[in-house]
């Protein structure tokens, strides 16, 4: 339902709106970063249309892709939530069993010479997005197991797409296919194009992304985009207090360092108790210093850190360099600068110290270095390397402001 997506206030009354005044297109692109509610919003929007009335009983009442419509639909995702309640399949919607809602998504071969299909993976798919709503491909590859496979959106789930979308509907009268990830469509997703742009009546593609530049153009063109913004850190805040029981002051300084990610605020919960600023502190003492011993050490304990909590490192490192910006531009003290109800104690005295040292554009240099680390470990690089790498840049930037190529 709409009231289980965090934030995006303004998206929910546009979807809503979108039906209510007959300006819905038939394939929809929900395109967001991961944690911003992409999934979870298109979930919702899905289970709505798959309740609207069944207008083919009545041809003159018209259909819902244009025509004349003349049941009053809710105007407001609120309204929109509690006439979904009073529906008599909302409990197979909010189930995810609905039949005439089909979904989609990455998988990987069960057992070698398998030809994988989004349904031999349903009922870990209702299980993930029950538990993991705002979680990532990465996530959900883990979640069935597939180590380090790549999943993908193959050639026979476009044909099962295809299959599925043809058969007439069995209760709504409108079918919803919701694919996650068109990303994984390889030139296979090409199968789908005719159907896409002339699908059968009242059917409704929702494709959700979150890196528009991986999905071919050719189905781009055939989606009108529903655009998802970032979630604001006072609803992340909201989200910890009301959904992980976090307390008022942790939640506010998770979600200040999410960078608008529910997603990567569950995982700085998972890793509070991590202690990332004294392994910062270490790291740049021996960088400053220029102390190789003790930039080997730190690094060699970086390296052990693990994918996931090194990204959590170098995302902690990013917000410190942020706070510090803020600091600085604002100018004053802390709380002349409004600073204090946001930021925690330590963090105020760490962006204080990092501006005795570093000027606006060395700082910028700094986070700019971190976010491509942060890509390089994401994608497996040698960590020992990178940080090593990483290491003689932040020293050339702190000592010389520059950026130099390692």
């Amino acid at each position: 339902m709409f009231r289980d997506v965090i934030g995006q206030q303004e998206v929910k009354q546009h979807l809503v709106e979108m039906v209510a005044q007959n300006r819905l297109s038939h394939a929809l692109l929900f395109l967001g970063k991961e944690g911003s509610g992409a999934l979870p919003l298109a979930l919702a929007f899905a289970e709505y249309v798959a309740l609207l009335p069944n207008k083919k009983a009545d041809p003159s009442a018209g259909g819902m892709f244009g025509e004349a419509v003349e049941v009053k639909l809710p105007g407001t995702p609120e309204a929109a939530d509690a006439w979904m309640e009073g529906q008599d399949a909302f409990a197979k919607a909010a189930g995810l069993v609905h039949p005439d809602i089909h979904f989609s998504y990455p998988v990987i071969p069960k057992k070698s010479g398998d030809k994988p299909v989004s349904t031999d993976y349903i009922t870990e798919w209702r299980d993930f997005v029950k538990q993991s709503p705002y979680g990532n491909v990465y996530d959900w590859l883990q979640f069935i197991g597939a180590e380090n496979k790549q999943g993908n959106i193959t050639a026979y789930e476009c044909n099962e797409i295809i299959r599925k979308l043809n058969l007439k509907s069995f209760e709504s009268g409108y079918k919803v296919l919701l694919m996650w990830m068109p990303e994984y469509l390889g030139k296979e997703g090409n199968k789908l194009l005719k159907l896409i742009e002339e699908p059968p009546a009242d059917t409704l593609f929702l494709l959700v992304a979150e890196n528009e530049g991986a999905i071919l153009n050719t189905i781009l063109s055939r989606t009108q985009l529903i655009k998802v913004p970032a979630l604001e850190p006072a609803d992340i805040e909201a989200a910890l207090v009301a959904r992980a029981r976090v307390d008022a002051n942790t939640a506010r300084t998770l979600a200040n360092a999410s960078g608008g990610s529910y997603r990567e605020a569950l995982h700085l919960l998972q890793h509070a108790d991590e202690d990332f600023g004294t392994l910062l502190k270490e790291w740049l003492g021996a960088t400053i210093r220029y102390n190789p011993s003790a930039q080997l050490k730190v690094i060699e304990e970086l390296a052990r850190l693990g994918r996931e909590k090194q990204k959590q490192f170098l995302r902690y490192f990013s917000h410190l360099i942020e706070q510090a910006l803020r600091l600085e531009v604002l100018g004053g003290t802390p709380a002349e600068a409004g600073l204090t109800a946001t930021f925690s104690p330590t963090e105020l005295d760490f962006a204080q110290r990092l501006n005795k040292v570093l000027h606006a554009g060395q700082k910028e240099a700094v986070a700019t270095e971190l976010d491509a680390a942060a890509y390089h470990v994401e994608r497996n690089a040698n960590a020992k390397i990178l940080f090593h790498a990483v290491t003689i840049k932040l020293f050339h930037i702190i000592k010389n402001g520059v950026v130099v190529s390692v």
